[in-house]
């Protein structure tokens, strides 16, 4: 997809992760707390945001308890979608 490893729940895009990053689907509205913490940024896609995805840089997701905190996060998002 990017160049990196995907995972789905459900049939829906969970999250991503390649050498330099990972990408998380928190949903819309719902990724605003995830935005404060330094090393994770809003993600865009040929210089749009996509609302509800962010972008977390190696050294955020390096950090064992942020990502389980974003992977709960994005869990928790993909229970609310019908699958595919």
């Amino acid at each position: 997809m990017f160049g990196g490893w995907a995972w789905l729940k459900y049939g829906n895009l969970l999250c991503g992760a390649r050498d330099d990053g990972m990408l998380v689907r928190l949903g819309k509205d719902r990724d605003t707390w995830a935005l404060k913490i330094s090393g994770i940024v809003p993600m865009t896609s040929r210089g749009r945001r996509m609302n509800g995805w962010v972008w977390a840089a190696s050294e955020a997701y390096g950090n064992d308890v942020l990502r389980r905190k974003l992977m709960d996060a994005a869990l928790e998002f993909s229970r609310s979608l019908p699958g595919k």
